[in-house]
C-alpha cells in the first residue's frame, strides 16, 4: 500500500524537474568506454518495450555527475523515479545521436536508482523513425566504482503491459506516417518496476545486441570510426525539448450526462466517478492545438475499456470539420490509445510518444466496478524556441480589423511553427512528422528572424546532405526509413542553404555541402535539352498542391516542363553566388552560364504573348500562378513586365481557377512573396494576406495545409507571413552575407505606422516607423557594430550602429 501511495503522490503532484547545468559540447569524434545492451531474450526487431536499471552507491552528492545516453529505438532516462529526460534525437544509423544529461540534481547520498524505458515500434514505428534493433547504451563520465556505464552492474525486464496498437485502431482511415496509437494493459503492466525495492524475478542481466557474432562487436563508436556494431554516435547538437504543464482541455460535451451533468464536467479539475455499467463520451477542448504528452490517471473500474482519440478538429456526419469552434454532434476522429484498468488506486496511462490534439474525446465503457477519473493532465513538448521579435501596427482608418488580423496571424504562425518544430522541423505534428525540404526551407526562415536561433536548422541541413544518394540527389525528406526522392526539393535544399548564407554568420555549412550542391545540379543536368529545358526526370516532381485534382508540374507531348525548369534555374542562381563566395569560382561561372542559357530557354519555348504569361509547359495549354511566381522571380519575364503580370495574379485566390490559371496554395504564396518584393511591389504584400484573413471565422488555431477541406490543421508551410510582416513589411532583411549589414526597407502598405524588433546574431533591431501625410518618420536602432542601409521611396540613407532617426519624404 505505501508503494502504490508513493507511485500515486508521484503521478498527481505536479512535475518540477531540476535545472539542468550547462555541460559543454561534445567534440564530433571521442572514444568510447561503454558498450550497447538489450534484453537477452526479447525479439530485437518486434515490437518491444523494456525497462533498464543500476543501483548506485554514493557517499556524497557529486556538483556533476554526466552521461551520454542513447537507445533504439527511443528512451526515458529517470534517476529515482524523476524523469531525466528522453531521446535520441532522431537520425539515421550511420549518424545516430546521443544525449548528453547532468544526473547530480537527481541525485542523494546513498543509494539511487538509474533506469531508463527503452521501446521499439518495430514495423509500427512512424516513418520518421530509422532503426536497426532495440538497443540501449549509457556511459558515464566517472569511472571506478561510482562509473554506471553500460553494462556493468545493468538488469533487464520486458514490460508486458504497454505496446502498440496497429492501424485499424485509428477511426479515420487517411494517410498516417506518424506513430501507432498505444494500450496499456493495467493487469498485466508492471507498475513498480521503477520502485527500487522491487526484486522480482523477471528482472534479467543485460545482453549483447548482436546475439549472432562469436566476438564483442557492442562496443560504442563514433561515426568517424570503423566499428562492430551499425550505431554510428554523434552528439545531438539541440537543446533537450521542452517539458512543461499544459492544460489538457475543458469538457465540452458528455454524451449520457444522466443527473451529474454539472459534476461531470468539472472534470479534470475535480476527479469524475461513474457508476458500474455504462458507456459515454466525454469529449474536451483545448481551444488552441498542443503537442504533449497527456497522462489520465483512474482508480477502481476493473473490466473497464477508455479509448482516447486525439483529434486537430471535430467532424459531422459527412467527415466535414468547417468552424473549428462548433461542436454540436461533431465527433472527434484520428489517432487513438488504449487503456484497461485493472481495479487498482491511481494507475496512469500515458503514452512513450506526445500526441496531438486541440479536441480530446474520452470514450468509457465501464465494467462491473465504479470507476473513478482522477485526474488528466498534459506536459506540452516542442523545440524549446524563444519568441524574440515582436510586430505592432497601427490600424487604417480605411480597414480597422486589419492590425487585430495581423496579431492573430502572428500569434496562429508563431503557434503552428512551435508545434511543428521538434527534434526534427516537421510538416505536421499529426499525420506525418517528418522533415521535408520544401516545408523546411520556410521554418528555417521563420525560426532566424523570429527566434534567432538557427540550431534546428543547421540539424536539417546536414541531415538532407546525410540523405544523398548515390545518383547525387537528396532525398525529399529525412530522417526517413521508407525513401522518397522528390528531384525538385534538391534544388529547393540547394536554396535553403542560400537563405543560411545570407542570414548566418557560420559559412560551415556551405562548404560542407558544396559537393552535394554540385552532385544535385550535375544529376539535373543530364536532363537538360539543348533549348535549355528539363525533360521529365524519373520520381516525383512535387511543385505544389492545386485544386481540381490536377497536379503541377506538366509536359508537353515532348516531355519537358517549364515548371521544374524554374525552380532548376533558381537553384542555378544560388550555387553559382555560393561558389563565387566560397568554392569554385569555375564553377561559378559555369552554373552562371548554364542559368543565361536556361533562363533564354524558357522564355523562347514558355512564354505567351497572347495570354501575357508563363505557361507551364511548351505547349502553352496550362497556365499557372507557381509559373508566373518563379518567372518574375528569376528575371526569365522582362523587368518592365513584372508588375503588370503581378497585378493580375496577386488578386487569384487559393482554390480557385480563374480563365484557366492555377491558384497557388497558401505554401506557394510564400514564393510570391518574394516576386513582390523582387518586382517592387512589396506594398501590395498585405492585401495578398486576404487568404488567411478569411479563413480566420472558421477558428482555426494553427494554419491548415491546403484550402477547403484540408487534411492538415497544422502544417508549418502556410506560417511563411510571420516571415514576411518582418522582413516584408517592417522591412528587415540581410544587407550582405552572414547578416554582416542590414538593410531595412519597410513596405507599409496602407499602415500608418507600426513598431518591430528582430534578432539579428549581433542582439535585437528595433524599427519604429510614423506616417505624416507623404513623408514617413523612422527611428531604427542597431545593435554591437550592425551597420547598413534605410530604403523608402526610391531613396536611400546609411545606418550606423546605434540610433538612427530619418525622416524620409
Amino acid at each position: 500500500m505505501r508503494q502504490m501511495l508513493a507511485l500515486a503522490a508521484l503521478f498527481l503532484s505536479p512535475i518540477v524537474l531540476p535545472a539542468q547545468t550547462t555541460i559543454s559540447p561534445d567534440p564530433p569524434h571521442r572514444e568510447w568506454h561503454a558498450a550497447w545492451v538489450t534484453h537477452p531474450t526479447a525479439p530485437l526487431r518486434d515490437p518491444v518495450v523494456l525497462h533498464f536499471r543500476r543501483a548506485l552507491e554514493l557517499d556524497a552528492i557529486p556538483s556533476s555527475y554526466p552521461v551520454r545516453v542513447s537507445a533504439d529505438n527511443r528512451f526515458v532516462l529517470y534517476v529515482n523515479g524523476q524523469r531525466v529526460g528522453d531521446g535520441p534525437a532522431r537520425g539515421d544509423v550511420t549518424h545516430w545521436r546521443y544525449e548528453l544529461f547532468d544526473l547530480s540534481p537527481y541525485l542523494k547520498s546513498g543509494r539511487n536508482l538509474i533506469s531508463a524505458t527503452v521501446w521499439n515500434f518495430g514495423v509500427f514505428a512512424p516513418i520518421a523513425q530509422m532503426s536497426d534493433r532495440t538497443a540501449f547504451l549509457l556511459e558515464s563520465e566517472t569511472t571506478g566504482t561510482d562509473s554506471i556505464s553500460t553494462p556493468k552492474g545493468w538488469e533487464v525486464a520486458i514490460e508486458p503491459g504497454q505496446h502498440p496498437l496497429d492501424r485499424t485502431s485509428v477511426n479515420m482511415q487517411t494517410y498516417f506516417a506518424s506513430g501507432p496509437g498505444e494500450e496499456i494493459d493495467a493487469s498485466r503492466y508492471d507498475w513498480n518496476w521503477n520502485d527500487p525495492s522491487d526484486s522480482g524475478s523477471v528482472w534479467l542481466p543485460v545482453a549483447t545486441p548482436s546475439p549472432d557474432n562469436i566476438y564483442p562487436v557492442n562496443q560504442a563508436h563514433s561515426a568517424s570510426v570503423t566499428g562492430d556494431n551499425p550505431w554510428g554516435l554523434v552528439p545531438d547538437r539541440l537543446p533537450h525539448m521542452a517539458y512543461s504543464p499544459t492544460p489538457a482541455g475543458e469538457v465540452v460535451r458528455i454524451d449520457n450526462p444522466g443527473e451529474e451533468q454539472a459534476r461531470k464536467s468539472r472534470f479534470p479539475g475535480e476527479p469524475l466517478r461513474l457508476p458500474a455499467n455504462v458507456h459515454l463520451h466525454i469529449l474536451l477542448d483545448r481551444k488552441t492545438l498542443t503537442t504533449a504528452y497527456p497522462s489520465l490517471t483512474v482508480s477502481g473500474g476493473k473490466g473497464s475499456h477508455i479509448w482516447i482519440t486525439y483529434s486537430e478538429a471535430l467532424y459531422d456526419k459527412n467527415r466535414q470539420k468547417g468552424d473549428r469552434n462548433d461542436v454540436g454532434d461533431r465527433q472527434a476522429l484520428g489517432l487513438r490509445d488504449s487503456f484497461l484498468p485493472d481495479g487498482g488506486s491511481h494507475r496512469t496511462f500515458s503514452p512513450l510518444w506526445w500526441r496531438t490534439w486541440r479536441y480530446l474525446d474520452l470514450d468509457v465503457t465501464t465494467g462491473a466496478e465504479p470507476l473513478t477519473l482522477d485526474s488528466l493532465t498534459a506536459n506540452f513538448t516542442a523545440y524549446p524556441f524563444e519568441e524574440r521579435a515582436t510586430f505592432a501596427a497601427a490600424s487604417p482608418a480605411a480597414d480597422s480589423t486589419l492590425t487585430a488580423d495581423l496579431d492573430t496571424i502572428w500569434e496562429i504562425s508563431w503557434r503552428t511553427a512551435r508545434l511543428d518544430a521538434h527534434e526534427t522541423y516537421m510538416d505536421t505534428p499529426y499525420y506525418e512528422q517528418l522533415q521535408y525540404i520544401g516545408d523546411t526551407r520556410i521554418q528555417a526562415l521563420i525560426s532566424y528572424s523570429v527566434a534567432g536561433d538557427d540550431r534546428l536548422a543547421r540539424q536539417a541541413l546536414d541531415a538532407f546532405n546525410d540523405s544523398r544518394i548515390p545518383e547525387g540527389l537528396t532525398r525529399s525528406r529525412y530522417p526517413s526509413s521508407l525513401p522518397q526522392t522528390i528531384p525538385t526539393f534538391s534544388l529547393l535544399w540547394i536554396g535553403m542553404l542560400h537563405d543560411w548564407w545570407m542570414y548566418r554568420p557560420d559559412p560551415t555549412p556551405i562548404h560542407e555541402a558544396l559537393p552535394g550542391i554540385r552532385s544535385v545540379l550535375g544529376w539535373f543536368e543530364q536532363y537538360e535539352q539543348p533549348d535549355g529545358l528539363l525533360h521529365e526526370v524519373p520520381w516525383w516532381s512535387f511543385i505544389d498542391w492545386v485544386q481540381d485534382k490536377q497536379e503541377i508540374p506538366t509536359y508537353s507531348k515532348s516531355g519537358e516542363s517549364c515548371m521544374t525548369t524554374l525552380e532548376y534555374l533558381g537553384a542555378l542562381n544560388d550555387a553559382a553566388d555560393l561558389e563565387k563566395a566560397l568554392g569554385d569560382p569555375v564553377a561559378a561561372d559555369r552554373d552562371g552560364a548554364r542559368a543565361a542559357h536556361v533562363r533564354s530557354g524558357l522564355y523562347s519555348k514558355c512564354w505567351n504573348p497572347s495570354h501575357r504569361l508563363l505557361a507551364d509547359n511548351p505547349d502553352q495549354a496550362i497556365f499557372s500562378q507557381q509559373a508566373n511566381i518563379l518567372a518574375v522571380l528569376y528575371d526569365v519575364i522582362p523587368k518592365d513586365q513584372q508588375q503588370a503580370i503581378l497585378k493580375k495574379l496577386i488578386a487569384i485566390e487559393p482554390g480557385t481557377t480563374p480563365d484557366g490559371v492555377m491558384s497557388a496554395s497558401y505554401y506557394f504564396r510564400f514564393y510570391l512573396a518574394r516576386g513582390l518584393e523582387h518586382a517592387g511591389l512589396a506594398d501590395e504584400y498585405l492585401k495578398s494576406l486576404a487568404p488567411w484573413r478569411e479563413i480566420l471565422p472558421l477558428h482555426f488555431s494553427t494554419w491548415p495545409e491546403t484550402p477547403g477541406e484540408t487534411r492538415s490543421d497544422s502544417h508549418a508551410w502556410s506560417a511563411h507571413p510571420i516571415y514576411d510582416l518582418l522582413t516584408l513589411v517592417a522591412g528587415i532583411e540581410p544587407g550582405s552575407p552572414g547578416f554582416a549589414s542590414v538593410r531595412i526597407a519597410p513596405h507599409l502598405g496602407d499602415l500608418p505606422g507600426l513598431k518591430a524588433s528582430y534578432p539579428h546574431p549581433q542582439g535585437m533591431i528595433q524599427v519604429d516607423y510614423r506616417r505624416n501625410g507623404d513623408s514617413l518618420d523612422a527611428t531604427i536602432t542597431l545593435p554591437g557594430s550592425l551597420a547598413g542601409t534605410f530604403a523608402y521611396a526610391g531613396k536611400s540613407w546609411p545606418l550606423k550602429a546605434g540610433a538612427n532617426t530619418i525622416h524620409a519624404q
